[in-house]
Parts: structure tokens; sequence; C-alpha cells
């Protein structure tokens, strides 16, 4: 037992030593970036809209050759199926290259007019989702319902709806019956 134990800490600390060393350079293995490192390489990358999903990071790396060096091409794709989604990003290795990329605007890829601008960067906590209030604040019974629909069957009202006048629980009716 006491042998198993001495085995399974040197299984642990040669783990732990491979989990701390940097991947080596052929490694394909995620990659940390800072946010500073992020914003940098956004700088120097463009969006390009309306990519057919039937292109490879060749095809569009040939198509942007002129404009500069091209570090890396990223199609994005579902992840549930697995099918490209239509655009990519294009990371070039200097800024003026993302200026002279601009000029490719509106031009042809494949028999598609494609859509190219300079990438944004995401900042962490601004969320374009997120609107600032609850969209329905009471739950309604099922899609019928709206939010003062649920309010006023529900017989709590801080304040009666306009135009009609509150006349209670008992003369609405109810859409529950246990018979």
């Amino acid at each position: 037992m006491e042998e198993e134990a001495e085995k399974l800490k040197e299984l642990q600390n040669e783990v732990e030593k491979q989990m701390n060393m940097s991947p080596p350079p052929g490694n394909a293995g995620p990659v940390i970036m800072s946010l500073e490192e992020k914003m940098e390489a956004d700088a120097r990358s463009i969006y390009v809209g309306n990519v057919d999903y039937g292109a490879t990071a060749e095809e569009l790396e040939a198509h942007f050759h002129g404009c500069g060096s091209v570090n890396r091409v990223t199609i994005l794709c579902d992840k549930y199926t697995g099918h490209p989604k239509g655009f990519a990003y294009i990371e070039f290795s200097d800024k003026e290259s993302v200026r002279t990329s601009l000029a490719l605007d509106e031009s042809l890829f494949r028999g598609r007019q494609i859509k190219v601008i300079p990438k944004r960067t995401n900042r962490p906590g601004i969320s374009t989702t997120d609107r600032g209030f609850p969209r329905t604040r009471y739950r309604g019974r099922g899609s019928g319902y709206s939010s003062s629909r649920a309010r006023f069957y529900s017989g709590f009202s801080s304040r009666p709806p306009r135009g009609r006048a509150y006349r209670g629980r008992a003369r609405t009716t109810s859409w529950y019956s246990p018979y």
C-alpha cells in the first residue's frame, strides 16, 4: 500500500509539472491572452461577413493576401451541426493591413458580395443582449398571457388597469378547475 501511495504521489507530481510547463511549440492547445493582447490582436483583425459556406481558410487568405501578411484566418462554425456560420475573422501582422483590406468591402468572393469591417473588441461585463431590465415581470400561463393579463387574473394588482375597473377575484373566470 505504501508503494502504491508513493507511485500515486509521483504521478501527481508529474501531472503538476506538465500543467505548469508551457505547451510545446507544435501543440495546438489553448492560448491564454491578457485583455491588452486581445485588444491589440483585434486592432489587427477584420470581420468578413456573407462568406460562402464552402469557403476554406486558404481561399480567404489568398483573397486578402494582397492587403498584407495574414497571421490567422478563423471561420466560425455552429457548435451543434459543425456547419460554417457564414462569417470569418482575419488577423493580419500589422494594423496598416486592416486599412488596406477595407477596400475589399463589397467585393466578390466565390460569387458572393462580402462585407469587410474592422473587428470590434468585446469588453468584459458588457453584453449586447442584456437590456438592463427584465423582459417580463410576471409569468403568465403559457404564451397566451401577457404580463398585464397575468397581473389582472392573478387577483393581485397594486392599482387597477387603465380603462377598466378591477372587479375582484370572484367575477373573473378562473383557468383552473379541479373538476
